[in-house]
């Protein structure tokens, strides 16, 4: 049974029909991501894990939407964090892709705050980190090529590592070294379709490279559909298509791919493990 570790089901106009292929595709669970459209709508994705025994969910100010982190919405992150089926924060970190992202000030002040709050709640976080080398010319010039990875890791390494607690580099997009030192500030890696993309091949050796116990699956559904459903919407369903290439990439059979990546998302989550989640 395959875990999806990163869907978001908010942004279908009815998730009913996902959620049922998702199960006929062999899914045994899936975290549903809380950034809604901003932090007015963050709490939609604990509603549909309140509602579904095999959906969990997160919720955090995606670093896009750093600039509503107020005083107010940190309260509100706080008290959907603090629910039994929230049990992640995220995804935060830091986004220099688009020209029209906050400034990196506003967006490193959003990540500390989610990141202080996680470590209040001891739950992992959901990284999102856009590698700035893929940023809009544009973007570079007015972030003044800053280096979002290399900033993100840099805060994780002073004010996460520290606490003990773990967390997710969601839809990792890295080089090897680059995978090598979010492993090292204590992450886990998760892959999502892209890496089944023609040209991801530093992806792909980071994907062989990383540990057994270390590795994830995920769709970032409804982006980024796997190979052959490249360019169309995205879905829990498809993660069989990456975990097949995953599992061809590593050298093991999709079901010990499967098996692997399960256990690890209930060492993560343990509360995600227990008979009667």
């Amino acid at each position: 049974m395959l875990v999806d570790s990163h869907v978001h089901l908010d942004f279908y106009d009815d998730p009913t029909p996902i959620l049922a292929r998702a199960r006929d595709a062999g899914l045994s669970q899936i975290l549903a991501i809380g950034i809604g459209d901003g932090p007015a709508t963050m709490h939609r994705a604990l509603a549909f894990a309140q509602a579904n025994r095999d959906v969990f969910a997160s919720a955090g100010i995606h670093p896009q939407e750093a600039h509503q982190a107020s005083s107010e919405a940190l309260r509100t992150l706080a008290i959907l964090g603090a629910d039994p089926r929230c049990i992640a924060i995220g995804e935060i970190g830091l986004d220099y892709y688009h020209l029209k992202n906050p400034e990196i000030h506003i967006q490193k002040t959003a990540f500390l705050a989610q990141l202080e709050l996680a470590a209040a709640l001891g739950k992992p976080v959901l990284i999102h980190c856009r590698t700035s080398e893929l940023a809009t010319p544009e973007a570079q010039a007015r972030f003044e090529h800053a280096n979002a990875f290399d900033d993100t890791v840099s805060l994780l390494e002073r004010h996460w590592s520290p606490t003990g607690l773990s967390g997710i580099m969601h839809c990792f997009s890295g080089t090897p070294e680059q995978s090598k030192r979010a492993l090292a500030a204590g992450l886990y890696l998760s892959f999502a379709g892209n890496l089944t993309y023609s040209k991801s091949t530093s992806i792909q050796q980071a994907a062989i490279d990383a540990p057994d116990d270390r590795i994830l699956i995920e769709t970032d559904s409804p982006f980024l559909a796997p190979v052959p459903y490249r360019g169309k919407p995205n879905e829990p369903a498809l993660i069989t298509h990456t975990a097949a290439f995953l599992a061809e990439l590593r050298g093991i059979t999709p079901y010990d791919l499967a098996t692997l990546t399960t256990a690890n998302f209930h060492r993560l989550f343990p509360s995600t493990a227990a008979p009667n989640h």
